[in-house]
């Protein structure tokens, strides 16, 4: 009896009334420790039986625009060893073994009562329906409409709806491989996209080739070819004049120019014709064919080029090679990605997979072929933000954040996942290239502090403030400004989302995916003192700001808080 007194002096604060009782469902240590802090007590979780939490969500919505295959990567982690707590940055963070037993006794005290506070690892470990108005849960309800790779890619096409902005200005472009009209799409993409390649190859490789008319202006006797020397394959100009009457067309059509013409009118080349086309591309890119070109055909080639620019966002990072990342759609954490440059193989992948042909989950999205590297490195940058309502539309944008390095030096002509694929869980397995720059991490990971140390040693020293940042807030509010008619909207949750961003050579981010349940596994020094902070300062966020409005919300910034909003189907009435 005695040490019931005792425990109820220690915690002072555990009464109903103030509803101080918590659950985690998945590893999460700091948020424990810290719930603790502020005297919470945990009420543990029953494995499936029913009894502590609401049964899960299962049939609510199971489109692409619920969560059936939300992008999480919270295991990805889930085989490393818990790091010591000295790299948390916390003094006494944990108390490991509970060697008194007082937490084990409390939680036994409170193991009929409701939790008000739940931290889960996925959303549909419950249904929140039958939560309380005041039981707080760190997941939202049909988030997948912009934290599924399908759902991304359909949603952002909406944002002119919502918002003065073009998607392709921060999202590659991105197809449904399994949805016809997307597949025609993508593929009438892929051959454009091969045509201003042929103008790129044709100004970039001038400096080094020789024209027609100069050849013929030659001397015969000045033609000394060297015996046994294989000759190369020739690719003629007129091959070049296709790909400028396509590209022309194309600029055409984007200036509304072809507005009294038949909407379903073929390109300029038929489907058989863009098949030769494309092999002619292919003897060119890949196999090292000369492409020939007149002199009067260059500045042809410049001029559509400057056109296009103006027209087309995504012409300076979509480079020469035409390569897509072909993704599919329920999987997370690279898994199945592979970087392809043949359309013939995309689409004989995808067409030889009945089932997701069937669901339509196949997605396919323009690679960065100009990536800004770090000592001839890629590496992405995974950004937190955190929603603490949906209506009005309130956001939260992390300072801190970190970037993730390949083991392998980049290259266009390998396009293996270790090249292109900075995911933790691929990199991991991965040995490190005895190729790679000394300076580069040897865990691959750097914090955006020495992100930004790194751009004022490279003579950018405002790129981080006036076009990183920027760049990413835009890209994390559009994507929410497009989702929000289709999030549920619950007052009582919240939740902690992973944008990760690849950035082109000029420092533009481009947005490629939105992961629900980030990683807080403590991989590295870094993630291990990174995730500790963002944890924190989320609690700092959805409980003390909720007691006190102007408390320190740590490195975590308002960046949007909506005035008005109303559903798209009420607006429109």
């Amino acid at each position: 009896m005695s040490g019931t007194w005792v425990i109820l002096t220690k915690y002072p604060s555990l009464t109903l009334q103030q509803k101080k009782i918590f659950m985690i469902q998945g590893c999460y240590p700091v948020i424990r420790c810290l719930l603790r802090r502020r005297g919470w007590v945990e009420k543990k979780m029953v494995h499936h039986s029913g009894t502590t939490l609401p049964p899960p969500q299962k049939d609510l919505d199971s489109s692409v625009m619920g969560d059936s295959d939300t992008t999480e990567d919270e295991d990805e982690e889930e085989d490393e060893a818990f790091r010591p707590p000295q790299l948390f940055d916390f003094d006494d963070l944990l108390e490991f073994d509970d060697l008194d037993g007082t937490h084990a006794l409390m939680s036994r005290m409170v193991r009929n009562e409701v939790p008000y506070f739940i931290w889960t690892t996925r959303r549909d470990v419950l249904d929140c329906r039958f939560l309380s108005k005041d039981q707080m849960i760190n997941h939202y309800a049909r988030a997948g409409s912009f934290t599924t790779k399908v759902g991304l890619c359909l949603n952002l096409r909406n944002l002119p709806w919502f918002d003065e902005a073009d998607a392709d200005s921060f999202f590659p472009r991105c197809y449904r491989l399994g949805a016809e009209d997307d597949k025609k799409a993508f593929i009438e993409d892929f051959w454009l996209t091969a045509a201003r390649n042929v103008l790129k190859l044709v100004v970039k490789s001038e400096w080094k080739s020789y024209s027609i008319q100069a050849e013929e202006e030659e001397s015969p006797g000045d033609k000394q070819p060297k015996k046994q020397e294989k000759k190369p394959v020739m690719v003629s100009p007129e091959f070049v004049d296709e790909a400028l009457c396509a590209c022309e067309e194309h600029l055409s059509n984007l200036a509304h120019m072809d507005i009294d013409k038949d909407l379903e009118a073929p390109l300029y080349l038929s489907p058989e014709g863009w098949s030769v086309f494309l092999q002619r591309y292919y003897q060119v890119v890949h196999e090292g064919a000369e492409l020939r070109h007149l002199d009067a055909q260059v500045q042809r080639c410049e001029d559509i080029l400057q056109q296009l620019r103006a027209v087309v966002p995504q012409m300076d990072m979509e480079g020469d090679r035409n390569i897509w990342i072909v993704k599919p759609g329920a999987k997370s954490r690279g898994r199945g990605i592979m970087c392809m440059d043949h359309l013939e193989e995309m689409l004989k992948l995808v067409d030889g997979n009945p089932m997701m042909m069937k669901d339509g989950k196949w997605v396919v999205q323009k690679y960065i072929e100009r990536p800004l590297l770090i000592f001839g490195t890629k590496f992405d940058l995974r950004q937190w933000f955190l929603v603490t309502d949906w209506n009005p539309l309130t956001v939260w944008f992390y300072r801190d954040s970190y970037i993730r390095f390949s083991t392998q030096p980049f290259s266009l002509k390998n396009l293996d996942n270790s090249v292109h694929l900075c995911n933790n869980s691929i990199q991991k397995h991965l040995e490190n290239s005895c190729h790679r720059h000394p300076l580069l991490p040897s865990d691959n990971m750097w914090s955006s502090q020495k992100f930004q140390a790194h751009l004022q040693e490279m003579g950018a020293p405002d790129a981080w403030a006036t076009v990183i940042v920027p760049g990413m807030k835009a890209a994390v509010i559009h994507a929410l400004q497009t989702s929000q008619d289709t999030v549920q909207c619950r007052k009582a949750s919240f939740e902690l989302y992973g944008a990760d961003f690849v950035f082109g050579e000029d420092f533009q981010p481009w947005l490629i995916e939105i992961n629900a349940s980030p990683t807080m596994a403590p991989s590295t020094a870094v993630t291990a003192r990174l995730c500790a902070g963002v944890q924190a300062d989320t609690l700092r966020v959805v409980i003390d700001r909720r007691l006190d409005r102007s408390c320190d919300t740590g490195a975590f910034e308002l960046i949007y808080k909506q005035v008005r909003w109303r559903p798209l189907f009420q607006a429109a009435l």
